[in-house]
């Protein structure tokens, strides 16, 4: 048997404890096309190992975007990402899959585990920042405080009912300088409504909106953000607040098994 007939399977938890009939169809269709080791770790640490000791095998993860992610910062770290594809079949709620999505990874559980058998490997590319940290789908940086998403608390609902009855000043636009390879797209000096970042083709494409301007556009490899205190989501986590960050392109750094006709 090949080495792409040799999967390693990991369970994550959370998908385990979530949607345990999804869990039980990806692994009959798995291990009836392949010999299949099948790992149920308990939580990040158990997951870790669990890929660590994967030898040959190829890896394969049943569970939502936060444990793609995982999977691809932890092979990033070792700088072992573009050894080996990795595989996924998507389990958890519908919003917790947009990136899965967005990348070409089907959404039933039996179509996706039959793209692990027998699908066709894509390299994709990837966005790494400064910190070491890795971004798999569109980066946002938003312009101002109030879109950033907080948690409801019971102080939340208070402020929800004054803002009720008293109408609040609007959030000012955040004052960032924004480069891509060097070239200046924004200054502190100007206010901006948002940036947002994806890649194609190996390079970032780069769309950055002044409160007062039009839309400016550009492709980079790099791109840097800076200024007072600032927070971005990327693959639906919120980050920051940081007051520097800086993003760089890596081309092709990764392989997702995906249906033929979309790889």
């Amino acid at each position: 048997m090949s080495d792409h007939d040799q999967l390693l399977v990991i369970v994550d938890p959370v998908a385990r404890r979530s949607d345990g009939e999804s869990v039980r169809i990806a692994k009959d269709v798995l291990s009836a096309g392949a010999e299949a080791k099948i790992c149920l770790p308990d939580g990040p640490e158990e997951f870790s190992r669990a890929l660590a000791r994967r030898g040959s095998r190829r890896p394969v993860v049943l569970g939502d975007d936060r444990a793609l992610l995982r999977t691809v910062a932890l092979l990033h770290r070792e700088r072992e990402l573009s050894e080996r594809a990795l595989s996924l079949v998507p389990i958890g709620a519908p919003d917790a899959l947009e990136v899965a999505h967005a990348l070409g990874v089907p959404r039933s559980t039996p179509a996706a585990a039959r793209v692990v058998l027998h699908g066709a490997v894509r390299r994709l590319d990837l966005l790494v920042d400064d910190s070491d940290g890795v971004v798999l789908g569109d980066l946002w940086v938003p312009g101002t405080p109030a879109a950033v998403p907080v948690p409801p608390s019971v102080w939340g609902t208070c402020r929800s009912l004054v803002r009720t009855l008293v109408r609040p000043a609007p959030a000012p636009a955040a004052r960032l300088r924004v480069e891509a390879d060097g070239v200046l797209l924004a200054d502190v000096d100007a206010p901006v409504e948002g940036l947002t970042v994806r890649t194609s083709g190996g390079r970032a494409e780069v769309t950055v909106r002044p409160a007062a301007a039009p839309a400016r556009h550009a492709t980079a490899r790099t791109i840097t953000v800076s200024g007072p205190d600032f927070r971005y989501r990327a693959d639906g986590r919120l980050t920051g607040p940081v007051r520097r960050r800086t993003w760089t392109v890596r081309a092709g750094a990764w392989g997702l098994t995906l249906p033929r006709d979309a790889a």
